[in-house]
């Protein structure tokens, strides 16, 4: 299958499955935490798929894996916010769980495209 724009890419596929994922998970949070921690975690989550996209659709090789670098940072931010939220008990580790599972499997997933898009580039 060619990749013909971000939508085939499978990491932005599951980037946006994990915001999907989020929003419902932050969505029994405390009230008082709609400005706080639960924006954060949507943000975050949101800056995912979004940064993906936009390298994507840059012209440049630099351009996309400094996309996807500030794709893992909002990744590694979101990770931080649900261990935060784990540690406020606003979850349980059975909500929790296959939120961290998907985030580790997205963080594999931008790895090895970053590592391919640069081993590429070494063979320009």
């Amino acid at each position: 299958m060619s990749i013909r724009n971000f939508r085939d890419l499978r990491v932005w596929q599951q980037a946006m499955d994990l915001v999907e994922a989020i929003y419902r998970f932050t969505g029994g949070f405390p009230k008082q935490e709609i400005f706080g921690l639960t924006a954060q975690i949507r943000r975050a989550a949101v800056s995912i798929p979004s940064n993906i996209a936009e390298g994507h659709t840059r012209e440049h090789r630099g351009e996309f894996l400094q996309h996807l670098s500030i794709a893992q940072a909002s990744l590694a931010e979101l990770q931080t916010h649900l261990e935060i939220a784990s540690r406020l008990k606003y979850s349980s580790g059975k909500q929790l769980a296959p939120l961290l599972e998907a985030s580790a499997s997205l963080t594999k997933q931008l790895y090895a495209l970053r590592n391919a898009l640069l081993a590429k580039g070494s063979e320009d």
